[in-house]
């Protein structure tokens, strides 16, 4: 007579043959609860170790990303190994089961143990007011850059950037690659000693602090993140650029128009704007230029193979709330309607992947360092988020865009060269 674990084990491994039997899994292996290997003992680059008997019911009984992502968030099941490759997973599970299959499936995970849905001391529970209210926005930014500034050292590199490297070689270590990014983006907007630079959006400060040492601007840097605003402002008294840096705690919306920058950039912060308020971000940012001067809009947009998510969004409930990642063309439409002239748009996709990918090897490493910070839930969070970012771009799912924008003077001169050869050449 089978006991109640003979049984689990023959429904799991029953489950998971049906489930990948037209997507066989050639990167993921699954190891119950138990020690049994399914569906063998070929060695592959990641293993889902099931931690319980009802671990499969967890994951697929709700049939969406976030069913899946909860019950790794919860300790159903753990990822060892490459955790991006785990991502094999979700592309058999985009392809669609048909009705029929997912019946026959849906039977086979009521014969597993179930339990209650826990709940998440994760879970954004700011979504007081109108979507994209200034207050709003403050707490779905605090949400996730108000963690802990100590957490994000941990996996950073030196200057603390945040957002996508650049590679000129893909062997580039990150502090290598988050540099060339920050004078990849200062040769963009071909700064000089001298002029007035916004950073929208200026995280702990990087690139501020970058611009004003190494090209002799006066930077301004804005966010909505108080220990980000903090950190960024005693970073800039140790580097001695107080009088050169200035950072402040504040909305996009609330720049004084009287006061015109420069030159403008802002990286990864319109992904927080919203669809609805980009006409609005572009306005404001071309009242703030100066006529001739240029503005870089840096920000995650849909890739080419994009591919639209059924149910609750992981990354809206667990990552970043209220966030959207609209077409390139719905940004570069709103920035024209605005009065900006697009001179420039580079995809940064491949960078990105190797990018992440570098935060989650490091974020791995320090696993243990980074519970004196974090939970363990919310630990699991940014190594999913981040590894699952990873394999988006790196499948065309997501993209990262630069667009140049100019804003012409009143003669139509956009004050721009000719060629972009300045770009290349650390000479200029």
């Amino acid at each position: 007579m089978k006991t109640a674990t003979d049984a689990e084990v023959e429904t799991s491994l029953q489950f998971l043959a049906e489930l990948f039997e037209n997507s066989p899994l050639s990167q993921v292996a699954v190891q119950l609860w138990e020690g049994t290997l399914w569906p063998d003992h070929a060695p592959r680059a990641a293993t889902l170790v099931l931690n319980h008997p009802g671990a499969l019911r967890a994951m697929f009984n709700a049939g969406t990303e976030m069913g899946l992502a909860e019950a790794y968030l919860h300790d159903d099941f753990d990822v060892v190994g490459d955790m991006e490759a785990a991502f094999e997973i979700a592309d058999v599970l985009g392809k669609g089961l048909g009705w029929k299959r997912s019946l026959a499936l849906m039977s086979l995970l009521r014969k597993l143990p179930g339990g209650e849905r826990r709940g998440s001391a994760r879970e954004f529970i700011g979504r007081l007011g109108r979507r994209h209210s200034p207050a709003r926005d403050r707490n779905a930014i605090s949400f996730h850059y108000d963690v802990s500034s100590d957490f994000y050292r941990l996996w950073l590199d030196r200057q603390m950037v945040y957002s996508c490297a650049y590679f000129e070689e893909p062997g580039n270590d990150l502090d290598t690659a988050q540099t060339a990014k920050l004078d990849h983006i200062c040769r963009k907007l071909r700064l000089k000693p001298g002029q007035r630079l916004l950073d929208i959006g200026c995280g702990w400060g990087g690139l501020v602090l970058h611009a004003a040492r190494h090209y002799g601007v006066d930077a301004t840097g804005i966010t909505l993140s108080e220990k980000q605003a903090e950190l960024a402002t005693a970073r800039a008294a140790e580097a001695g650029l107080s009088q050169r840096v200035h950072i402040y705690l504040r909305d996009y919306r609330d720049l004084d128009e009287g006061m015109p920058f420069d030159v403008i950039v802002s990286v990864g912060m319109s992904e927080h704007v919203g669809a609805e308020n980009l006409p609005t971000y572009f306005r404001k940012a071309h009242a703030v230029l100066k006529p001739g001067g240029v503005f870089l809009n840096h920000a995650i947009g849909e890739g080419a193979r994009h591919r639209p998510t059924e149910g609750p969004s992981f990354i809206d409930e667990y990552v970043f709330p209220d966030s959207e990642i609209p077409p390139v063309q719905t940004v570069l439409v709103s920035a024209a309607s605005a009065g900006f002239e697009i001179r420039d748009v580079e995809n940064l996709r491949e960078h990105y992947a190797l990018t992440l990918r570098h935060w989650v090897h490091r974020l791995e490493a320090r696993h243990e360092e980074a519970l004196a910070y974090v939970s363990e839930e919310t630990y699991r969070v940014w190594r999913l988020y981040m590894a699952g970012s990873a394999h988006g771009f790196a499948h065309g799912r997501l993209a990262i865009y630069q667009a140049l924008l100019a804003k012409p003077d009143e003669t139509g001169n956009a004050r721009v060269p000719l060629t972009r050869r300045d770009w290349y050449g650390r000479g200029g």
